[in-house]
C-alpha cells in the first residue's frame, strides 16, 4: 500500500506577486515575466494540487482524500507566496463569527461569488509564516506610548490625538475609516507629500511608515480619493522577520504583508475583511465588528528545537502545525506522522519511500507511518501537518 506520494501543487499568479522567486525555486522559465504570487498545496476546491498516485494515477487531492478514507482529511492549506506590491490591510474572523456571517449572508441571498460577499465559508482563518528571505508586514496596533508619539510627530494626524484619549483603539480608527473623502484626503495627501520626499532624499527606510506610503502609490500623490489603508500603515506595528523566522498570526488581527518571499500555513478559508490597500470590497462596519482593539507586542519565532534536526513553530490552533528539518550530508532521519502531512524540500535534496525529492518539491506522507528521510547532499525541508 503506498504510504508517500507525490504532490504537485497549483500557481495562482495574482497581480501583486513577484516574476522571478517562484519559477526559480521550481525551476520553470517565466519569459513573459508573469506575477507568481503564490504556490497552493492543499486540498482547497478553487485549486486542487495534483497527487502522483499508484492506485489512481495522477488525480486531484480533493478527490484522492473522497476516494481513500485512510489518509483523513486536510484542515489546512500549505502555501508559498512572493510578495511584490503589498497586501491588503486585513482581518480574519474567529470560527464562531464566521459561521454567524456566513448564514447571515446566505440569508440574504448574496451570491457566494459576489463582488461584496464577505464570508465564502463557516471557518476561521488563523495562519502562521516563515520567511524564505527578508519580510516586512504590519502585524496589530502600535503600543499606545508609540502610537501617540506616532500622531503627534505627524502634523496632519495632530487632530487625530483626541481620538486616541484613554488609548481608545477603537475610537480612533472607527473615526478615520468613517470620515468623508474629503476629510481623509486632507490628511493623507500632506502625508503622502512628506512620504514621497523623504523617501527621495533617502531619510527612511523599510522600518518606516514613509517608506510604504510612498511604495503603495508608486512615488506619485493621487489628486484625490486616497485609500484610507495608508493611514493603517502609521498605527500598526511594522515587522521585521529574517529568513527562517516566523510569526503566527489569528483572529481578530488588522494585518498586511508588505514585501519579501514566505511559505504559509492557514485553516481552510477564504474569510477575509479588509480594510484598504485594496481596489476589492471594503466593509468598514464588518471590519470593525471583528478587529480587536488593542495593542499588539509582535512575537517573531526562532522556533523550537525538537532535536537536533527539528525545529517547531509553536501555532495555537488545532487546524495545522509546522516544522523545519534540517539534514545534513548523508544524514537520515525517521519522523513520525499522526496526520495528512506534506515535506516541502527549501533546499537540497531528499529521498523516502523509494521516491527522489529535489528544491521545490513536495511529499505527501500518510497518517500513521514511520517514514526515514535521507539526504545525499543535504536538505532544509519544511514539514505541515494537523497537531
Amino acid at each position: 500500500m503506498q504510504t508517500a506520494y507525490k504532490l504537485h501543487g497549483v500557481h495562482r499568479h495574482y497581480d501583486w506577486g513577484g516574476t522571478q522567486f517562484i519559477p526559480h525555486l521550481m525551476h520553470l522559465k517565466n519569459d513573459q515575466n508573469k506575477p507568481f504570487a503564490e504556490y497552493w498545496m492543499g486540498a482547497h476546491a478553487s485549486a486542487p494540487a495534483m497527487i502522483e498516485t499508484d492506485l489512481y494515477g495522477t488525480i486531484a487531492l480533493d478527490e484522492l482524500l473522497e476516494k481513500d478514507k485512510s489518509l483523513g482529511s486536510l484542515p489546512y492549506l500549505y502555501k508559498i507566496l512572493d510578495v511584490a506590491s503589498m497586501l491588503s490591510i486585513q482581518v480574519h474572523p474567529t470560527k464562531e463569527n464566521a459561521v454567524i456571517g456566513y448564514e447571515k449572508e446566505e440569508a440574504a441571498g448574496i451570491p457566494i461569488d459576489a463582488a461584496n460577499r464577505n464570508y465564502k465559508d463557516k471557518n476561521h482563518k488563523p495562519e502562521v509564516m516563515v520567511a524564505l528571505s527578508d519580510f516586512w508586514l504590519l502585524h496589530g496596533f502600535l503600543a499606545p506610548e508609540l502610537l501617540q508619539k506616532r500622531l503627534a510627530s505627524f502634523k496632519p494626524f495632530n487632530g487625530l490625538a483626541n481620538e486616541f484619549v484613554n488609548a481608545d483603539y477603537k475610537n480612533l480608527y472607527q473615526h478615520f475609516m468613517h470620515l468623508d473623502t474629503t476629510a481623509s484626503d486632507a490628511i493623507l495627501k500632506p502625508i503622502l507629500e512628506e512620504a514621497i520626499d523623504a523617501v527621495n532624499k533617502g531619510k527612511v527606510d523599510k522600518m518606516h511608515p514613509h517608506w510604504w506610503a510612498n511604495k503603495y502609490y508608486n512615488g506619485v500623490v493621487p489628486a484625490s480619493n486616497i485609500d484610507k489603508g495608508i493611514f493603517s500603515i502609521y498605527i500598526l506595528n511594522i515587522v521585521y522577520i529574517p529568513k527562517n523566522q516566523g510569526i503566527f498570526q489569528g483572529a481578530g488581527l488588522l494585518h498586511a504583508y508588505l514585501e519579501g518571499q514566505n511559505i504559509e500555513l492557514m485553516a481552510n478559508s477564504d474569510n477575509v475583511l479588509r480594510g484598504g490597500l485594496t481596489p476589492k470590497h471594503v466593509d468598514t462596519n464588518e471590519l470593525i465588528n471583528h478587529v480587536q482593539f488593542k495593542p499588539t507586542f509582535p512575537s517573531v519565532m526562532e522556533g523550537t528545537a525538537i532535536n537536533e534536526n527539528e525545529v517547531n513553530y509553536p501555532c495555537p490552533v488545532a487546524d495545522f502545525g509546522l516544522s523545519k528539518i534540517q539534514l545534513n550530508f548523508g544524514e537520515t532521519y525517521t519522523i513520525h506522522t499522526q496526520s495528512l502531512e506534506m515535506l516541502l524540500v527549501m533546499e537540497g535534496q531528499m529521498e523516502l519511500g523509494g521516491m527522489n525529492f529535489t528544491t521545490g518539491e513536495v511529499a505527501m506522507i500518510k497518517p500513521e507511518q514511520a517514514i526515514a528521510l535521507h539526504s545525499s547532499e543535504g536538505a532544509l525541508i519544511f514539514r505541515s501537518f494537523a497537531p
